[in-house]
């Protein structure tokens, strides 16, 4: 056996850097957001149950020192659910110490399964959905073709929380450009209050050369918020995200200010951060620094 089985560019969340990546889709089911380059090269397809089966056949000879499994690649919640029921009673059965699958998981994705649907996959072993909300902001959604109203965003999110899963949501600092910033930040913030989500992980935005977006700012017809203006819309995300507990990260690479705010308890200490930050106080990451 030589090893998994991976075809393409290979993304994951930062706190899934310790997982058994099992590749079960290639692509995303959507493909058509202007900001994102990943999966524009590949046709969005569920892999092969031979693929599938072994690749963790691999894992339970060569990774059991790996304690979480992350199901790849772009919405592969969307996989029909008696596939992926098969998927998740595999990894049961031949990986028994698996502490927690995750996946990525989109509105379309999660709007698909019915509530007992989602309870089941809770049953057999998915523990968190990674979910890409973007934005709060009708307007941005629209903008960049993220394919669903904010209401459906919102109720895709919350689906998930009720299930019993954790959730986690992305959203992308400078994605409105210049003119909208606080605009988007404050939709945002409103939306993710609405979810109620366990974690937040908050990007900002690197110009992809090759996508629509790419073109636009190439074009001039979109300009990135200056380092100062992505920080006074972080500022005004967290200041109207509201979250009964959980985590709000802005620990990613692409960021100027790493933050990680334990909410609801650390909020106040962060806006304070923050504000200092944006009086020339704290030195942000300089441009070199930062990176996808």
């Amino acid at each position: 056996m030589s090893g998994m089985h991976y075809e393409g560019m290979i993304i994951r969340p930062p706190s899934e850097a310790d997982s058994i990546l099992l590749q079960v889709t290639l692509g995303c089911s959507h493909n058509k957001c202007t900001f994102c380059g990943t999966y524009k090269q590949k046709r969005f397809t569920i892999r092969d149950d031979s693929i599938i089966d072994a690749d963790i056949d691999y894992a339970a000879a060569n990774l059991r020192f790996l304690r979480r499994v992350f199901l790849i690649d772009g919405d592969s919640l969307i996989i029909p659910q008696d596939r992926l029921v098969r998927i998740l009673e595999r990894i049961r059965e031949k990986l028994p110490w698996i502490q927690r699958v995750g996946i990525y998981g989109n509105a379309k994705g999660i709007l698909r399964k019915s509530p007992e649907e989602l309870a089941q996959l809770r049953e057999l072993g998915l523990g968190i959905v990674y979910f890409g909300l973007e934005s709060g902001d009708p307007q941005v959604l629209a903008d960049v073709k993220k394919g669903h109203t904010r209401e459906r965003m919102i109720e895709a999110g919350r689906r998930v929380r009720e299930a019993g899963i954790k959730l986690s949501v992305m959203v992308i600092l400078g994605l409105a450009g210049r003119e909208r910033s606080l605009e988007h930040a404050r939709a945002t913030g409103e939306a993710l209050t609405a979810i109620d989500p366990n974690y937040v992980g908050v990007l900002t935005l690197m110009i992809i050369p090759g996508t629509e977006l790419g073109a636009k700012a190439g074009a001039g017809e979109f300009q990135l918020p200056t380092p100062l203006g992505m920080l006074a819309e972080l500022r005004e995300m967290l200041f109207r995200t509201t979250m009964t507990r959980g985590l709000f990260f802005a620990n990613h690479a692409s960021n100027y200010l790493p933050l990680r705010v334990k909410m609801p308890a650390d909020k106040q200490k962060a806006l304070a951060a923050i504000d200092a930050a944006l009086q020339g106080e704290k030195s942000l990451k300089p441009e070199w620094m930062r990176g996808l």
